[in-house]
């Protein structure tokens, strides 16, 4: 049975919670919500937004783990629910809302396909960070022998949780910013289709990020080595779907 729901990570980003469960809450399906450690005051917000909106379900991790780890202990926990695909957002206002209807109907029509946020970013995105989005691209490029994933960074997609958990379930993943990469490729690996949907990405004034440049990058770059050894080692695999494709 098909059956959707929200998975959102969640680390010390309490400003768009609330205007954001209310939004969801039209859709009228289960928003599992990961606390990744937060402090305090965001965690006292989750907690009392979890008491108010009977569709969430609160997750806590005792101490912070890290983006990637959050977004896997979201997606296994709507797997364990029994339902079908988890559409992703982050919390920190970011994203386009209008468009979750949009994803879901996608989704929807193409079931077995990974759909993928492909960001159209206004004057407020960081030059530094757009500049180095190019790097990754290119290094994604590589590695899934495909340009089929446009921007493997957008924590704005819709996961088919079967072929997703089975991917998962086969390896170690980077726990931090580089598993929204490694997760895209790694499926591109599997041959699960790929979908990119444009939406419109913004940095909002009062918007909280947490990605450190020095410490991020070095991961991310790690990740990228360990993609570029496992694409030689599937090389003529990779090759063959192509053939085929």
């Amino acid at each position: 049975m098909t059956q959707y729901s929200f998975v959102i990570p969640v680390y010390n980003h309490p400003h768009y919670l609330a205007p954001l469960l209310q939004y969801l809450d039209q859709f009228d399906l289960p928003i599992v919500i990961v606390n990744d450690g937060s402090e305090a005051q965001c965690t006292q917000i989750l907690r009392e937004l979890a008491e108010q909106y009977s569709k969430m379900i609160l997750v806590e991790h005792v101490q912070n783990q890290g983006k990637g780890q959050a977004v896997v202990t979201g997606l296994r926990k709507a797997e364990s629910m029994g339902l079908s695909h988890a559409l992703q957002l982050d919390c920190d206002g970011q994203h386009d809302w209008n468009d979750i209807a949009k994803f879901l109907e996608v989704s929807q029509n193409n079931l077995n396909t990974m759909i993928i946020g492909q960001p159209i970013f206004d004057d407020t995105v960081p030059k530094g960070r757009l500049y180095g989005r190019y790097a990754t691209h290119i290094w994604v490029w590589i590695n899934s022998l495909s340009f089929d994933i446009k921007d493997s960074m957008c924590g704005f997609r819709v996961y088919p949780l079967k072929s997703t958990l089975a991917v998962l379930n086969r390896g170690k993943f980077q726990p931090d910013m580089g598993f929204d990469s490694e997760i895209l490729v790694r499926l591109k690996w599997d041959n699960v289709p790929l979908m990119n949907i444009p939406t419109k990405v913004i940095y909002p004034e009062n918007g909280i990020s947490h990605f450190n440049v020095w410490r991020d990058n070095w991961g991310i770059s790690k990740v990228h080595s360990r993609l570029f050894a496992g694409m030689l080692l599937r090389l003529p695999k990779l090759i063959r779907q192509k053939i085929k494709a």
